[in-house]
């Protein structure tokens, strides 16, 4: 067996009236990440973290912001696209261990939801799959509510 890992992070600002998608659901909020997708922090994360551990370059190269093929894409969609990219190369993945970082809104409520929605397109137990929240204890751009971000670790498999 031929084991890899891989880390991730990404980062969007925070702005009023746009939808708060994270982890491929929406959460209740008054304002959203703003991106040229739709900007789900964690699945972008996720993605960098695979696409690493593959040694398959980042989700930038894969999935520009540049191009109108992603405009307003739904990262679920991007996620599936990196999960495809891994089996081509016979991996699949073992496990997930994330970390989103916000003041507000609270996601503790939503995290069961999220590693749902992540498990049914990754193929993988909810079990194998850790979402955790944290504030940035007030501090820096996440602490002012300008921000959130995410980092993810995975472990891959070669069969």
């Amino acid at each position: 067996m031929n084991f890899r890992v891989g880390y991730g992070f990404d980062v969007h600002a925070l702005q009023e009236g746009r939808p708060f998608i994270l982890g491929g659901i929406i959460i209740p909020s008054t304002f959203g990440p703003l991106g040229h997708s739709d900007a789900d922090v964690l699945i972008h994360a996720i993605c960098d973290a695979l696409l690493g551990a593959a040694a398959l370059g980042d989700i930038g190269i894969h999935f520009p912001d540049n191009s109108n093929e992603f405009k307003n894409i739904d990262s679920k969609i991007l996620l599936q696209r990196v999960i495809d990219l891994l089996k081509e190369k016979n991996y699949s993945v073992v496990n997930i261990d994330s970390t989103v970082i916000l003041e507000k809104p609270k996601i503790a409520p939503y995290i069961s939801a999220m590693r749902k929605a992540l498990s049914a397109i990754i193929g993988i137990p909810m079990e194998d799959i850790s979402v955790k929240a944290t504030t940035n204890e007030k501090m820096g751009y996440v602490g002012r509510r300008e921000g959130v971000c995410a980092h993810a670790v995975v472990m891959i498999e070669r069969k």
